[in-house]
């Protein structure tokens, strides 16, 4: 093995036998670990763990592993979630792939295989992977540039050439692709996502490929990979310009002929995939300095579609407030709420950086540390001075008016706190009143202050609050 794995595993197995085999093992390894006889019980121990990886079999009584998965994507989606089965087959693959699952694998395990697994799953969730705008939220707008992009995907997807969808980072890309998979001929059979920045090279290798049994340590039995579960469906590559050159050159061939070898394999692979690829990076000027080879770019750039900024279609911004204001009161059991004249002016005088995934957040936000149901100014003004480098035209944070008498002399004993100790005890009124807002439910305070669960529990430990 290479270096010792870190961080924090939750083993889900209603066999004790398994659960006390595999559990040793991933502790000898330097791993964290919980373990749960239930999906049930799986649940419970995620609001109250920092886990990074949940590993579950999948045939449990009551809550299967399938159904657990379901769950675990909803609430946890930043938690990567590993199925294990004794009955393992490719439509199972692709339905675990379908529905979220970041690997599998098959009963019995070769123990570095497991490892390897749990490796990449690590690598996934200990990367900076933002989650994606919500569904349908992306075209949620009255912008005649929104328009024509899904018009240009939409006719797109009648086609079959590959699609290459540009924009900055939380634009809404693979939405887009999911619109072209959605509106096209294959949308019966799967759309697989791999995302090319998460993993690297020798990993991303196998997860696109697969590999034969033998063909590294721990490829203890042949593994399809991202390609062949695609077959018959859409593939989509997310951040496409992060693939390094060697991995360039194994894809033009699989775009250009459609086939490809697994790792470690002899035989040539015949699939009928339809490819969408997204980035946010300048792969004209990577092309210009050799990062990046010209024939992919040409391969991949047969129809172009580039998503604007948020800042380039303003008008978008009030309607997609709106939307994600009903969709979070929904999700967090809250009233109806309305926007006030002022507080539409705060939002529209933004310029989001973060684009429509910064405004999602941003409105669950509101939802959850508002007590409603009119959020005004005020209120909008109050959230984003939370938020570094996020401040309206016209609007200030409630503070103390300025005092106008000299500043009382310093006394013996009573010296000021350093900036250090103001800073921590900033911190701590912070993570306790985000804890307060959520209930205590440690996932949803961490989103409230746009740090990891795993940020959160590091900052609760240091500040004596577990």
């Amino acid at each position: 093995m290479a270096e010792p794995l870190k961080g924090s595993v939750l083993l889900v197995d209603d066999d004790p036998a398994v659960a006390k085999v595999l559990g040793a093992l991933l502790v000898q390894a330097g791993l964290t670990v919980h373990t749960a006889k239930s999906g049930a019980e799986a649940l419970s121990l995620l609001g109250q763990k920092p886990i990074d990886v949940v590993v579950s079999d999948v045939r449990m009584p009551g809550m299967n592993g399938l159904e657990l998965l379901g769950e675990v994507t909803r609430l946890y989606p930043d938690v990567p979630i590993v199925l294990m089965t004794a009955h393992g087959t490719v439509p199972m693959a692709v339905e675990a792939m379908k529905a979220g699952a970041a690997d599998f694998i098959l009963k019995p395990f070769d123990r570095e295989e497991i490892l390897f697994t749990i490796r990449k799953a690590l690598l996934r969730a200990q990367g900076d992977v933002e989650r994606s705008p919500l569904k349908t939220s992306a075209f949620v707008g009255r912008s005649a540039a929104m328009a024509e992009v899904e018009a240009l995907l939409t006719r797109a997807a009648t086609g079959t050439a590959t699609v290459l969808v540009r924009g900055e980072s939380g634009t809404g890309k693979e939405l887009a692709a999911k619109v072209v998979h959605d509106a096209s001929p294959r949308r019966s059979g799967p759309f697989v996502k791999l995302h090319c920045a998460a993993l690297p090279e020798t990993l991303l290798e196998s997860e696109l490929f697969g590999y034969e049994k033998g063909a590294f340590t721990g490829a203890a039995t042949r593994k399809p990979g991202r390609v062949e579960l695609a077959n018959g469906g859409t593939l989509f590559l997310d951040e496409i310009g992060d693939i390094s050159l060697h991995v360039q050159v194994k894809l033009l061939r699989l775009l250009q002929e459609r086939e490809f070898e697994r790792l470690g394999g002899t035989q040539t692979l015949k699939v009928d995939v339809r490819f969408v690829a997204a980035t946010h990076r300048p792969l004209e000027e990577m092309v210009k300095k050799g990062e990046f080879r010209e024939d992919l770019f040409y391969r991949l750039n047969v129809v172009p579609v580039w998503i604007p900024p948020l800042r380039a279609r303003p008008e978008d911004i009030e309607p997609l407030a709106r939307h994600f204001l009903e969709v979070h009161a929904k999700a967090n059991g809250r009233p109806p709420f309305t926007l006030t004249a002022d507080a539409l002016q705060a939002l529209q005088a933004q310029p989001w950086p973060g684009n429509v995934r910064q405004v999602q957040n941003f409105m669950e936000r509101l939802v959850v540390l508002s007590d409603g149901p009119s959020l005004t100014g005020e209120d909008v003004a109050r959230e984003l001075a939370r938020q570094p480098g996020l401040m309206p035209t016209g609007f200030q944070a409630q503070t103390a008016p300025p005092s106008t008498t000299a500043p009382a002399a310093v006394t013996p004993g009573s010296e000021p706190k350093t900036l250090e100790s103001q800073r921590r005890d900033t911190e701590r009124q912070a993570l306790l009143d985000a804890l307060k807002r959520a209930g205590d439910n440690r996932t949803l305070a961490a989103r409230l202050l746009g740090i990891s669960r795993r940020t959160l529990y590091n900052k609760l430990e240091e500040q004596g609050l577990l």
